[in-house]
């Protein structure tokens, strides 16, 4: 069923926004450390304007982004293509590219550092992420601190398995979007794929909505913002964006 597209509530941006953000100044990137694409020969990992693009709009905005992996280190990136502007202007930062390639390891993060989180897609995502706990901790509990929880692309995958303090899964009854089975079957990779996730989705009880193969479309359910692919990005670090200016400073 196609939606039409999402409309978010306008919010006044107040002249010292930036300024009053106190310790929510922070929010944590979470990119794949999974490099092999099934059983192809082919390499993956996570998407490189997945993070970019939602860089771009946050970074602007004052935030500041930190980045963290299933392994730490230096994970591997797809779709490196730097005649898209912002991916290169986001790859050749100095400072964001040595966070890229020195990135934490889930047990380095204190939740409580950051106001929100975004899960990066990429096929990469599909391995490592749905059983990573420590990840989903995180996320839980950044979500239970009243903050934002976003995913784009695969990157919903994370979100499959994030429990409340209530038991329930995060996206249980929540209206979320990610990438579609028509989209992994027009790649041919539904069979590489360990599931499909627009399925998977809908079986942790998540209200799955999408639009057609390869436009841009953004689900926001409160707190929660997914987007269905990567055309998705920037709309959905705007949705982060306007958001995080309607929430109060976190302490």
């Amino acid at each position: 069923m196609r939606h039409q597209s999402l409309t978010l509530h306008r919010a006044t941006k107040p002249s010292n926004h930036i300024m009053n953000k106190q310790k929510a100044e922070k929010i944590l990137f979470v990119l794949s450390s999974h490099k092999e694409l099934g059983d192809t020969g082919k390499e993956t990992g996570w998407y490189l304007s997945e993070a970019a693009h939602p860089w771009k709009i946050l970074h602007e905005e004052g935030y500041e982004i930190d980045f963290v992996s299933p392994q730490g280190g230096k994970p591997p990136v797809d779709g490196y293509d730097l005649s898209d502007e912002v991916n290169n202007e986001f790859w050749n930062n100095d400072k964001y590219k040595a966070k890229i390639e020195n990135t934490m390891t889930p047990d380095e993060v204190n939740p409580n550092d950051y106001t929100a989180i975004h899960y990066v897609g990429g096929h990469g995502t599909m391995w490592d992420f749905p059983e990573n706990k420590q990840l989903a901790n995180i996320a839980s509990n950044i979500y239970e601190n009243g903050g934002v929880v976003s995913a784009v692309c695969h990157g919903p995958a994370g979100l499959l398995n994030i429990k409340l303090s209530n038991g329930k899964n995060l996206i249980d009854g929540k209206r979320v979007a990610g990438f579609t089975n028509e989209e992994e079957r027009a790649q041919d990779l539904q069979d590489v794929v360990p599931f499909l996730l627009e399925d998977e989705l809908k079986e942790r009880g998540a209200t799955y909505e999408k639009a057609d193969k390869w436009e841009a479309f953004v689900v926001a359910d409160g707190r929660l913002i997914t987007g269905q692919n990567p055309a998705s990005a920037t709309k959905v670090g705007e949705a982060v964006k306007k958001t995080l200016r309607t929430m109060p400073v976190m302490a």
